[in-house]
């Protein structure tokens, strides 16, 4: 009696799993939404608000009392409730580097690029394997390099950080002697990413410090010493594919290579460095997901840049890896080539608008960046670069950020950032359009009203 008893328990469990799924299929083999239906239209919902097409709303943006969902976010100079006024008085941001330039490709890729996480994603601090790195986000990002032809990933190892600024402190913590007696000189070339002095003075760590400008080491005969070197290519700011300076036994390098990607560069050939570091915010423009990642060639430097980053964060958020690994097979569908071809003719295109009013004035100029080859596109490509480098040529312009705030109220970034003359200013290329437009529309008029100016 017992036994068939649990056999009737079992065939109505059997049943219900089967009308479960069957309940769940359309006619067509589809799957019926069920819980995911409600925050599919809340996030559709909201992509829908245009703001004018000078702003956004967000999922998780301010909800004012009596708004039935968020309100719209407006760029610079924009405002109002749909963005829709425009303040041709207000300054022209040039300064920031989110790469919003790409934001209208993956509005065009919507559906392949949208991700909805069920509540219980991923709750773990670690993955199946005890690992805090996913090991299928790690093989679309080896495949990504193979395809672009940017880096050497085989015999190598991976690590994920919080973007590229906190892998570029993981490193130097790798690189660096553990004698305290004597710390590891850091340095760089002028001009110069300015978080890596930044970064590496606040941990005050006495197992290294900033040295700066690699000149200054160039032929000192301290050879004991151990030197950490940032080489960065493309350069932040000026574009140019840098190379190391120093050699020899105790110089280590650290090779930034956020801005290594076709929309920015021709690429010559894969890198090649012990360590090499990536960032997901200048290859998609997900600057807001934090995600970078380090390939490293010396396991022993691995293990230490791995305990720098499990001590720091525990890891990179899991949902951080998910939508990485969600844009990357968005990326990889067409082997890059969407998304390359977008980002590059954009960057482009702005090039060559802001080389065209700048070749017109006798007070200002532009670094010059010569075409190469491009392995990924197999011909010689123009210069597409993030930033442009703007150098005021005036004797007495010995300031150039507060001269383009006073003549053309715009506000870029100094060059002393950069540890370079303040007669350099970095001007922001990939943000929006709107911002690229004023931009451009305010250093039309300013050169315009140059004396002497040659015209267009």
């Amino acid at each position: 009696m017992a036994k068939t008893q649990s056999l009737k328990h079992v065939l109505c469990l059997v049943c219900s799993i089967i009308l479960n799924i069957f309940f769940l299929f359309k006619v067509g083999g589809e799957w019926n939404l069920s819980w995911s239906k409600t925050a599919a239209t809340e996030a559709e919902a909201v992509a829908a608000i245009s703001c004018s097409g000078h702003g956004r709303a967000y999922l998780d943006g301010l909800v004012l009392d009596g708004n039935k969902g968020p309100v719209c976010e407006c760029n610079t100079c924009y405002g109002g409730p749909d963005c829709s006024q425009f303040f041709p008085e207000c300054s022209a941001d040039a300064n920031g580097g989110d790469p919003l330039f790409l934001e209208p490709f993956w509005m065009q890729n919507a559906a392949s690029s949208a991700l909805l996480v069920a509540g219980w994603h991923r709750m773990s601090y670690s993955y199946g394997d005890q690992s805090t790195i996913s090991k299928e986000l790690e093989r679309h990002i080896r495949k990504l390099h193979d395809t672009v032809g940017n880096a050497a990933t085989e015999g190598r190892y991976v690590v994920f950080g919080a973007g590229s600024t906190q892998l570029l402190s993981a490193a130097v913590y790798a690189l660096s002697p553990d004698n305290s007696s004597s710390p590891a000189r850091v340095v760089a070339s002028i001009p110069f990413y300015p978080v890596y002095e930044m970064q590496t003075d606040f941990f005050q760590s006495v197992d290294f410090h900033f040295q700066g400008d690699t000149s200054f080491w160039k032929n000192k005969s301290d050879t004991d010493t151990e030197i950490i070197e940032f080489v960065t290519s493309p350069n932040n700011p000026d574009g140019q594919l840098n190379t190391a300076v120093l050699h020899g036994p105790n110089v280590k390098e650290i090779y930034d290579h956020a801005y290594y990607w076709p929309h920015f560069t021709a690429i010559p050939a894969p890198a090649d460095g012990d360590v090499m570091i990536f960032t997901l915010s200048k290859l998609t423009g997900h600057a807001g997901s934090r995600f970078g990642w380090a390939i490293i060639k010396d396991k022993d430097i691995y293990q230490r840049m791995l305990t720098y980053l499990t001590l720091n964060t525990l890891g990179v958020s899991k949902d951080s890896q998910l939508r990485a690994l969600k844009l990357l097979k968005v990326v990889l569908a067409t082997g890059g080539r969407e998304i390359f071809e977008f980002g590059h003719e954009t960057m482009r295109k702005r090039w060559e608008k802001l080389n065209k009013v700048i070749s017109t004035s006798k007070r200002f100029s532009l670094q010059k960046i010569m075409p190469k080859y491009c392995t990924y596109f197999q011909q010689i490509r123009g210069a597409s670069p993030a930033y442009g480098w703007l150098k005021c040529e005036k004797q007495e312009d010995k300031h150039c950020y507060a001269v383009l705030q006073a003549a053309a109220n715009i506000t870029g970034r100094q060059g002393s950032l950069f540890f370079a003359e303040d007669r350099y200013v970095r001007l922001s290329l990939i943000r929006s359009q709107d911002d690229f437009d004023l931009l451009l529309d305010k250093l039309n008029g300013v050169v315009a009203g140059e004396e002497g100016a040659r015209t267009m």
